[in-house]
């Protein structure tokens, strides 16, 4: 059986990664990751498309400076967006989430078997943790520099919003907003490295007290020594 200490320190570890697990299925199942403004020149007018969106799917609402509004209306990202790079991209970060949230899972479970028995100098001790956070944490990372990319350089949000109201015309300008479930993503980094620090620390108190079991006879003190 475990030490309580390690018990407590692998019990702690398993939190943060359940909690970690938690969060990102917050973040793949909220379509709260950008609002946009998306301005565009009609007629005879200025017309602006109001959009809120995730991976999955979002609302769009458009405004005409003349004071006419339009219903917002929920759209899926996949059917507007059609067969381009910016929906290739959509589909990486999500493949890339559903892998975080596996590594997370793992995590979760090495940290627990850890935390109720002893399988220390296998790939299910502190190693398998390391390597299953530190895999979700850079996945996330990924997810979060992608998606920037594909609204600056794929032109994401304009590209929704020609979906929503094909009749738009020349765009003009785009103002974002990311929201809480872009956001979100960066609390789940935080708790990846926080399972790494608590089962750092208990490896590293370990090792330390091996190394001083195991000191050279030399190094003990000359009255102990029997000759």
């Amino acid at each position: 059986m475990p030490s309580r200490k390690k018990t407590a320190m692998f019990a702690s570890a398993f939190f943060t990664c359940v909690f970690s697990f938690a969060m990102i299925c917050v973040v793949l199942a909220t379509q709260h990751w950008m609002s946009s403004e998306v301005h565009f020149s009609g007629t005879n007018s200025t017309i602006t498309v109001s959009l809120t969106y995730g991976l999955f799917s979002g609302t769009c609402e458009q405004f005409v400076h003349a004071g006419l509004q339009v219903s917002e209306r929920t759209f899926q990202v996949a059917d507007n967006l059609g067969n381009g790079k910016a929906k290739s991209m959509i589909t990486a970060i999500i493949v890339i989430l559903v892998l975080s949230l596996l590594s997370s899972l793992l995590s979760s479970g090495f940290t627990c078997t850890n935390a109720v028995s002893n399988p220390y100098q296998t790939f299910l001790g502190p190693t398998g943790v390391y390597t299953w956070n530190s895999l979700c944490g850079i996945f996330i990372l990924i997810a979060m520099i992608l998606f920037p990319v594909n609204i600056q350089e794929n032109s994401l949000s304009i590209l929704l919003a020609q979906g929503c109201f094909p009749v738009l015309q020349k765009h003009i300008e785009s103002a974002h907003t990311y929201g809480y479930s872009y956001w979100i993503m960066l609390l789940t980094i935080f708790l990846n490295i926080a399972s790494i620090i608590i089962i750092y620390f208990y490896d590293h108190a370990r090792y330390s007290k091996k190394k001083e079991q195991e000191r050279p006879i030399e190094n003990a003190p000359k009255d102990v020594i029997l000759f």
